[in-house]
């Protein structure tokens, strides 16, 4: 799977830059994501770099006669309309597992936001697991992996480096990008 992966990419110009750890637990958020061509693009990405992650999905996806593929894939879902705590749900994933490499969009939908969901700092934060960053940029045709780093609780000062490696990326439809900013 993991050549047709890269052929695939490849064939369609995009280069991908993997520098993600050997850490067998941590968060990668992946921005921006305004298009569902995010999702395949992710998933060649996941298969051409052989890295086992999961990834929060829309519980809907789920519930469909192709829940059992989402599943298959590594997904996890959420379901928005339950009165859950997906962040506590997240952490204790974490605890219980050896390994576990959660990949999850700040932005939580393709469409405009004024602001970044914070559930992903959150989860890192208490559970103690280090942050990565993937961008998906349409723009250059690049992905690129990497910038690991533990979150310290001051999420605005935190913000300042994820603001940083996503400068300047362009998702597949940039007027669906927001502020990399989240709520204080």
């Amino acid at each position: 799977m993991s050549w047709i992966s890269r052929f695939i990419l490849k064939l369609f110009g995009w280069k991908v830059i993997n520098e993600l750890p050997d850490d067998k637990k941590y968060i990668l958020i992946a921005a921006p994501h305004t298009s569902n061509w995010d999702f395949p693009l992710g998933l060649m990405v996941k298969f051409s770099e052989k890295i086992k992650l999961n990834y929060l999905g829309k519980g809907a996806l789920f519930d469909s006669p192709f829940g059992w593929l989402f599943r298959a894939l590594g997904g996890i879902p959420v379901y928005r309309k339950k009165r859950l705590n997906m962040v506590d749900q997240m952490v204790q994933a974490f605890n219980e597992r050896d390994e576990l490499i959660l990949a999850m969009s700040p932005e939580g939908t393709r469409s405009y936001l004024e602001h970044w969901k914070s559930g992903f700092y959150h989860i890192a934060h208490k559970a103690g697991v280090p942050i990565a960053m993937g961008t998906l940029d349409f723009g250059n045709k690049t992905v690129r992996l990497g910038n690991t780093f533990m979150p310290t609780g001051d999420i605005q000062e935190d913000m300042k480096i994820i603001r940083a490696f996503f400068s300047g990326v362009k998702g597949k439809k940039p007027r669906n990008q927001g502020p990399i900013e989240v709520k204080s």
